[in-house]
C-alpha cells in the first residue's frame, strides 16, 4: 500500500546531507536537504538518457546560517526565475555557473527544483527564497 500511495500522490524520498555531494540519476526525483554551511550539490551532466530528471534542494539550516550551492556540469547551465516579494531571483543561464542560496538572505525552508530540459540546460521549475547566479 505504501508504494501505491507514494505513486498516486507523488511523494518524494527525502535525503539529508551533511557534506558536499556529486549527484547521479539515482538521486533524481528526491528532495535533498542540507543544514550544514558551505556545501555544494553537483548536478549530473545532462545527456539524452537523463532528460526530464528533477532534483529539489532545500536549505534546512537556521535562518542566515547556510550557503547552499548548486553546481551544474561544466557544459550545462541553470536557467529560470524564482519569484519573490522583495526581488526575483534569476538564474542567468551561463554555462558552468553555480546557483547559490546566499547565507545573508537564506531562510530555513528555501528551496529550488531543477529539471533537465535540454542537453545543456537545467530549468528552475519551482522555488522559494533568494538564489543568486554565480558571477
Amino acid at each position: 500500500m505504501g508504494n501505491v500511495y507514494r505513486q498516486l500522490y507523488a511523494v518524494k524520498d527525502e535525503v539529508t546531507h551533511t557534506d558536499s555531494v556529486t549527484l547521479d540519476s539515482s538521486d533524481s526525483n528526491k528532495e535533498h536537504n542540507i543544514a550544514t554551511d558551505a556545501k555544494v550539490f553537483t548536478l549530473p551532466a545532462i545527456s539524452a538518457s537523463n532528460l526530464g530528471e528533477t532534483f529539489t534542494f532545500r536549505n534546512t539550516g537556521a535562518d542566515g546560517n547556510n550557503t547552499v550551492t548548486i553546481s551544474p556540469a561544466s557544459k550545462d547551465a541553470i536557467h529560470g526565475t524564482i519569484a519573490n516579494a522583495a526581488a526575483d531571483s534569476v538564474a542567468g543561464g551561463v554555462v558552468d555557473k553555480d546557483l547559490v542560496n546566499t547565507k545573508a538572505t537564506a531562510n530555513k525552508g528555501d528551496y529550488v527544483t531543477l529539471t533537465a530540459v535540454s542537453l545543456t540546460a537545467w530549468y528552475v521549475t519551482g522555488g522559494v527564497g533568494i538564489w543568486a547566479s554565480e558571477a
